[in-house]
């Protein structure tokens, strides 16, 4: 690790103040990573060698390609303009759920109503 390269602990609280929406560039980061971690667990399982008839592996098989397909809308979403916007009741989806699922199309009160 170089000397002129500051560290920050994990631990510590973020002082700046979080944006109200997240920008395009940095939602197009974000669902970039989230595509590739999918495409790596797609290939870990075709990597184990079982087969398709194995129901776990199934299963997980279309989660993943659930979230890919959700990954894929929210980059129309941002073309389009209507990135952050819960398609449920029309209000911003909040920054901090966003980071955690920048795929995501609801806000978690419709997401809850609709689960």
């Amino acid at each position: 690790m170089s000397v002129d390269t500051p560290r920050t602990p994990l631990d510590t609280s973020r002082t700046e103040p979080r944006p109200a929406r997240l920008s395009p560039d940095e939602a197009r980061r974000r669902l970039e990573h989230a595509r590739a971690t999918r495409l790596t667990q797609l290939e870990a399982l075709d990597e184990t060698g079982q087969t398709a008839d194995d129901h776990l592996m199934s299963t997980q098989r279309t989660a993943i390609k659930g979230v890919l397909a959700e990954i894929e809308a929210a980059f129309a979403r941002i073309e389009d303009g209507s990135y952050g916007i819960c398609s449920g009741c029309a209000q911003p989806v909040p920054p901090e759920r966003l980071e955690i699922l920048p795929y995501t199309s609801h806000c978690v009160a419709c997401r809850r109503s609709t689960a």
